[in-house]
């Protein structure tokens, strides 16, 4: 925890970092996206396809450019999209644990919802872990990697940038964290588009998997 002593804040992405990509709980979302654009603009697959990671490059999410594109209200898209199975999520002993050793402030900074958000922390285990989950409604549907989105989050819970730690598996989700102060994690796992626009001066450290890496830096700490 030597390298880490000045941290009193830790900050998680929820998806593909929290649990592994091969989890794959972002191809029922996909799917679901899918769907929704098929409905909402009378395409096939392919074309929903198309559009849907169009928006995602270019707005930071596919809700945000469905917002922008298509007068898409935010609740009706996140309760279709996250309608999804959850069972393929196991709970960890062994990062609940790490968790359990970790000092200071635990928190979720996502692009889902809370209310999705909580559903998988409940199903990992980790639901009694985190203070709070920081989500896309309280972004105002700028998410992640919009500066505003980190200054709002810093601001709603008094983190002090130079003394928080973010961990996200999208390494481009990590510029605007390192540009504030804050230690940054990349949870370079092979999840989809986790190089994209990727800033490798903005990466303190490189992990591959963070049950793994939290268990490595609290061996030896006393719950």
């Amino acid at each position: 925890m030597d390298a880490f002593g000045h941290i009193e804040t830790w900050i998680f992405d929820l998806d593909n970092t929290l649990y592994p990509p091969r989890a794959n709980l972002f191809a029922q979302i996909d799917e679901r996206m899918g769907a929704f654009i098929m409905r909402l603009i009378g395409c096939d697959a392919v074309e929903a396809r198309r559009v849907q990671k169009r928006f995602f490059h270019d707005h930071g999410t596919t809700l945000r450019g469905l917002m922008d594109g298509h007068g898409v209200a935010p609740a009706e898209f996140l309760s279709f999209v996250h309608d999804i199975d959850m069972g393929v999520l196991e709970a960890d002993g062994r990062m609940a644990d790490a968790f359990a050793k970790l000092p200071g402030r635990k928190l979720v900074f996502t692009n889902a919802d809370t209310a999705y958000a909580e559903k998988v922390l409940d199903r990992l285990g980790l639901g009694s872990v985190f203070e709070a989950v920081y989500d896309i409604h309280a972004m105002d549907y700028r998410p992640k990697p919009d500066p505003n989105a980190y200054r709002g989050f810093c601001a709603a819970h008094g983190i002090r940038p130079k003394r928080a730690l973010f961990v996200e598996d999208m390494a481009r989700n990590l510029v605007p964290a390192k540009a504030m102060g804050m230690t940054t994690v990349w949870a370079d796992n092979g999840a989809e588009s986790g190089s994209y626009q990727a800033d490798h001066t903005s990466i303190d450290h490189r992990i591959a998997d963070v049950g793994d890496w939290l268990h490595s830096i609290t061996r030896g700490v006393n719950a």
